[in-house]
C-alpha cells in the first residue's frame, strides 16, 4: 500500500463518529462484561482491524503517545496511516504509552511492563486495545467487580493460557495498573483493573 492509500479510510464524519464510539467505550468500562456495539465506517490498512481503528480515532491524539504490538508496528502503512489521521507519537517502549493496540495476546509484553500510573495518579496507566477472533465463542469466564450486578459471563476468544494470572497479578497493583478493551465483531467489552476475572468453575 503506498503512502496515498494508507492515509483513507478515517471516520466519515469524524466528530459525529467519535462521540458514537466513544460513548460506547465508556459505557463498557463503566459496565464491565457487557459487549456493547462500535458503529464505524473505518477502513485502516491491515493487519489494523476496524475496531481498533475506531478506538485509536476516537481516544488518541497529539498528547497520548501509542504503542503498538510488533505485528502491527511492522507494518508501514498501519503507522502511516495512524499517525495522519491521530496525530498520537508512535512510541517504542510501552512503559511510556497512554494506549497499547495489539492483535495478538502472546506478542504482548507482560502487562506490568505497560505503564502501571501511580498511586497519586493512576490514571497515568496504558489502556490495552486488544483485537480478538471473537467476543463469544471461547472458554467461559466469570467477571465480578464494580459496576457488575453480581457476576457476567463473557466467552473472549484468543486469550492466552496465562491471562487470567497475568490479570490477577494486575490487579494486585491498585490502585495502580492497566485497563482493558476487547474489541472484535463490531463490538467491545470493558474490563477495567478492578474488575476479577476467574475460569468458569472457580
Amino acid at each position: 500500500m503506498d503512502a496515498e492509500l494508507s492515509v483513507e479510510g478515517g471516520f466519515a464524519d469524524p466528530v459525529v463518529s467519535a462521540q458514537r464510539v466513544f460513548r460506547a467505550l465508556m459505557d463498557a468500562m463503566a459496565r464491565p462484561g457487557a459487549p456493547r456495539e462500535i458503529v464505524t465506517d473505518t477502513e485502516p490498512p491491515a493487519p489494523l482491524t476496524r475496531e481498533l481503528a475506531a478506538v485509536a480515532l476516537t481516544l488518541a491524539d497529539h498528547d497520548t503517545p501509542v504503542w503498538l504490538a510488533p505485528q502491527l508496528a511492522a507494518s508501514a502503512a498501519v503507522v502511516a496511516w495512524l499517525r495522519f489521521h491521530t496525530g498520537a507519537p508512535i512510541v517504542a517502549d510501552p512503559a511510556t504509552a497512554d494506549f497499547a493496540l495489539a492483535a495478538d495476546l502472546s506478542a504482548l509484553p507482560p502487562f506490568h511492563r505497560l505503564a502501571q500510573g501511580t498511586d497519586e495518579y493512576p490514571d497515568r496507566s496504558t489502556t490495552l486495545v486488544l483485537a480478538l477472533p471473537g467476543l463469544m465463542d471461547g472458554a467461559a469466564l466469570r467477571v465480578t467487580g464494580p459496576g457488575i450486578k453480581g457476576e457476567a459471563m463473557i466467552a473472549p476468544l484468543g486469550l492466552s493460557g496465562d491471562f487470567i494470572a497475568q490479570w490477577a497479578e494486575n490487579r494486585t497493583h491498585f490502585p495502580r495498573g492497566i485497563d482493558l478493551m476487547l474489541v472484535a465483531d463490531g463490538q467491545v467489552i470493558g474490563l477495567p483493573r478492578t474488575t476479577r476475572i476467574a475460569g468458569k468453575e472457580a
